[in-house]
């Protein structure tokens, strides 16, 4: 699936490619990956202890509360089942703000 990573530390936003959680986990970096809606497409999933681990790195999409490190954006239109990304790239940057 079509979908965007977004490295907090580098303040960048890039195209990837997901087939399921597994793959968003690798692409994190860690095995505690939670996820929070953005809107009613997608989704925001990040690494549940990112503060906790000291992470830096920090953004904030839309008005949700600022993830440190990585994170993806992925279609969500059935809860947990993953789909494309709705958002274009330039949609995601003006809804990132990097801390």
């Amino acid at each position: 699936m079509d979908a965007f990573l977004i490295d907090g530390e580098l303040q960048g936003i890039e195209p990837v490619d997901v087939a399921c959680l597994a793959d968003i986990a690798k692409l994190l970096g860690q095995d505690t990956v939670i996820s929070d809606e953005i809107d009613a497409r997608d989704a925001v999933y990040f690494d549940e202890d990112c503060f906790i681990r000291g992470t830096s790195g920090r953004f904030r999409v839309d008005n949700l509360a600022p993830i440190a490190g990585r994170a993806i954006v992925v279609g969500n239109a059935r809860g947990e089942e993953l789909s494309n990304v709705s958002l274009s790239l330039d949609e995601l940057k003006g809804r990132v703000a990097f801390l």
